[in-house]
Order: structure tokens, then C-alpha cells, then sequence
């Protein structure tokens, strides 16, 4: 595989998505090959069964790789699913030399201590996520590094996940002849590919509904600030069609996308589909108002909760106000009128979230449909992996060179920079992932 392209591997509860992408000259991501198949051994975001979902990641990245006429090795993995939640904690160190200034590494000693925080058995967590700083009782500090004082302390954004559903991921991944590159969050991998910088700034929250569950990400200031996964997503509106009308799933899929709607005001009593009958029975006629009906009370449940968690995290509160509002993504986002119910429930202002931000300008409309947001933040996300890797590399051969006495001035000033990137916490999952596989041959 080229060392410059990166794959996104999205396992969602109805399909799986494989993307390869890579940077154009402006910057910009331009995809090479998708490949998509129906997801059968995944609930909820969870994997229920190991070989069908080997085999519907091999079918998807097979299809990718004839489109891209290129061969997979390396993929970065979306996690999401029912078992994710997300806790605020906040911590302190209190540091033995405060003639010095803070650093990296008292940051990472801050960081590794919410790590030893005790969690439910089975749990582990994923993500710390620092929000803002206090440094000696001094509030509201965004970058601590340079500053004198003794006691660092924090607020965190901690993600939490079920271990054994993050390994049962990579091993499906590795059992479909694939190496784990990285491992990312999928509301984070989402928000990537559809907000704006600007967005994140003035406050903003992305919904995220796919088949199986609706994932939150909320930004203010340009940091994460809350993250939740609710287990319900497009599936179970299909599902109450199905129940509601007495027709076969693939119907009521193919109605809900159809004819289906979120506000039942729109259709008028006598607008009537008729479906045909299984075996020599009769058609059905369903009229659009009732189907409408019915997927209006499923949606308003999910958004409700959605909404919950949006006050949950303090969207009252006037230093918490979300001034961009909600962006809807994920197929579920592209249900008729959902956009105007949602402004409706909410109150707030709602845009429909399309993966365009940082796709190259002649890519193909496929690609821009909300359907595709996780895959092309993923492809995002391996790109930005590569990208530190290289600068790690460099940074290792240019100390290798100043080892050998190699003085010169550029070479020095490239060492005495520290290196920004710091390595994120799901790097380090990715590792332990990797390492746990390798010893469970």
C-alpha cells in the first residue's frame, strides 16, 4: 500500500464501510475507492458475531480495493456502540519544583493519573480528553505548558468503553487479514469530517444517527466537552414500520426512505402506497399519514434523549451556550423533515451535516452524502496518524544525527522544539489492542 494513502474501516450496525483516501496537492482529501457492504454480525455497534462480520469487512474492502486498484494492509477502526459513556473528573498534581516551568511530562503524569481511576468491571477507558487547566488556583488556562506554579490541576472529559468489545473489533479486523493502525471514537471521527473550526469555537451539537444508535459530540471553544451514545439510531423506525404496518423489513425500509417523513402535517389523508402482498395475498394500502405518524413518535424519542444529554451537559447555562446549534449527520439525518422537527423539539438553529468541509472539489456526490461522515473522518484521522509518525520519525533521525555530532544549526533547532503533537490516549489503546491480540494467538 502506497505510505501516503489511509483507510477508514467504518463497522456500523447496518453496513460496513471501507474508504481510501489520500491528500491532493491543496490539502484537500480525495478519495480513491469505496467499498460497502450490509453488516450482519453487529448490534447496536457492538459485534454479536465474529466470522459474518469478517466477512462483510473482507467484502467491503475488496470492493474498495478493485475501485482504488490498490491493496489494504493498514486500517483505522471507528468504535462506538451502547457500551460507550462519557464522565467529567477533575484532578490535580502537585509538583515537587515549582522554580520550573510546567511541561509535557507533568501534563502526561496529570493524564496518566486519571487513568488509575477505578471503573465498573469490564470498563476501561478510551479517551481523557483535558478541558481547561488551573494552575496554583488560577482558572480558565487553555495551554499550562510555559507557566510557572505548583499545583497543576484539570477538568477531563472521560470516555469509557467495555474492554472486551474494543478487542472483539481489532480481532475482526486482524482475522480479515488487516493490520489496526488506530482505533478512534466515532462521534469524534464524525465531527471531523462535518464542522467547521468555527463551529467548534461557538458551541455546537453533533448528532450522529446511524442504524443502530445516535452518537453525541458536543464542542464548545474548540475543545470536545461531552460525548454520549444512545442504542437506538434508524433500525428501530424501520422496525415500528414493519410492526405497525404487518409488512416485511426490506418494505418498511424501502417505504421509510421512500415516502417516509418525521412530520405527519405534511401528508394528506388520501395519499395511500400500496405494497404487494407476500405469496399470492392481497396488496396492502398504507396511507403516508399513518406511516408518517409512525416514525414522527420514534424520532421524537430519539431526539428527546439526545436532547437530555444536550442539558445534561449545561447547554442552559449562559457560559455553555451551543451558539451554532445542532448539526444532524449519518444516514438518519437524511429522513424528510427531520431537520424542522428537530428545530422544533430543540429550540435551537439545525443544519444537515454533509462530509464536504475537507473533501477535494470534484468528488463524487456519493461521497458527500451524510451517509459517509464516520468513513471520511476516519480516512481524516489515519491521514493526521501518518502525519505524526513522520514528524516522529524525523525528530528520531535528527537526534540520531546530533548523537553523531552532526552540528548544525537547523538540525539543533528542530530538536529544541518540543514535539507538539502529543501522542493521544487512543494511540496507546490501539497498542494495547495490538498487543493483546498478539498474545491471544
Amino acid at each position: 500500500m502506497e505510505h501516503n494513502l489511509a483507510v477508514g474501516l467504518d463497522i456500523g450496525t447496518t453496513k460496513i464501510v471501507a474508504m481510501i483516501g489520500r491528500k491532493n496537492e491543496y490539502g484537500k482529501l480525495e478519495i480513491l475507492g469505496i467499498g460497502k457492504s450490509k453488516s450482519l454480525g453487529v448490534h447496536r455497534g457492538v459485534v454479536n458475531n465474529i466470522t459474518q462480520t469478517i466477512q462483510s469487512i473482507q467484502q467491503a474492502v475488496q470492493e474498495a480495493e478493485a475501485a482504488a486498484g490498490t491493496k489494504i494492509e493498514d486500517v483505522t477502526v471507528g468504535i462506538a456502540g451502547q457500551h460507550i459513556r462519557s464522565l467529567q473528573h477533575s484532578d490535580y498534581i502537585t509538583r515537587s519544583n515549582s522554580d520550573q516551568v510546567i511541561d509535557e511530562e507533568d501534563i502526561d503524569r496529570l493524564i496518566n493519573q486519571v487513568h488509575k481511576l477505578v471503573m465498573l468491571p469490564g470498563e476501561e477507558i478510551i479517551h481523557v480528553l483535558p478541558q481547561e487547566y488551573k494552575v496554583d488556583g488560577q482558572a480558565e488556562i487553555k495551554e499550562p505548558i510555559g507557566m510557572y506554579g505548583g499545583r497543576l490541576e484539570a477538568n477531563f472529559h472521560v470516555v469509557v468503553g467495555q474492554v472486551s468489545s474494543i478487542r472483539n473489533i481489532g480481532r475482526c479486523v486482524q482475522s480479515a487479514g488487516l493490520n489496526l493502525e488506530g482505533i478512534t471514537l466515532e462521534p469524534l471521527a464524525s465531527s471531523n469530517a462535518v464542522l467547521s473550526q468555527e463551529e467548534k469555537e461557538a458551541g455546537v451539537a453533533l448528532i450522529d444517527i446511524g442504524g443502530g444508535t445516535t452518537d453525541l459530540a458536543i464542542f464548545r471553544d474548540g475543545i470536545i466537552r461531552h460525548t454520549a451514545v444512545i442504542p437506538f439510531g434508524g433500525n428501530v423506525i424501520t422496525e415500528d414500520i414493519k410492526e405497525g404496518c404487518s409488512i416485511i423489513e426490506k418494505q418498511a425500509e424501502l417505504l421509510k426512505i421512500k415516502f417516509g417523513s418525521a412530520w405527519p402535517g405534511e401528508n394528506k389523508d388520501n395519499e395511500i402506497v400500496s405494497i404487494p402482498g407476500l405469496r399470492g395475498r392481497e396488496p396492502k394500502e398504507i396511507t403516508l399519514k399513518n406511516l408518517s405518524k409512525i416514525i414522527h413518535a420514534r424520532v421524537v424519542e430519539i431526539i428527546e434523549q439526545v436532547f437530555a444529554e444536550i442539558k445534561n451537559y449545561g447547554h442552559e447555562e449562559q457560559k455553555k451556550k451551543l451558539i451554532a446549534g445542532i448539526v444532524l449527520t449519518g444516514g438518519g439525518s437524511q429522513l424528510k423533515h427531520l431537520k424542522q422537527l428537530v428545530e422544533y423539539i430543540t429550540g435551537m438553529d439545525t443544519r444537515i451535516g454533509y462530509p464536504n468541509e475537507h473533501l477535494a472539489g470534484d468528488s463524487d456526490s456519493d461521497v458527500t452524502s451524510p451517509l459517509y461522515a464516520t468513513a471520511v473522518g476516519l480516512v481524516l484521522d489515519g491521514l493526521k496518524r501518518q502525519e505524526r509518525v513522520k514528524v516522529e520519525e524525523k525528530a528520531q533521525q535528527l537526534e540520531a544525527a546530533v548523537e553523531d555530532n552532526i552540528e548544525d544549526e537547523v538540525t539543533q533547532e528542530f530538536i529544541e522544539k518540543p514535539l507538539k503533537e502529543r501522542r493521544s490516549f487512543l494511540d496507546k489503546l490501539t497498542e494495547r489492542v495490538k498487543e493483546f491480540l498478539d498474545n491471544a494467538e
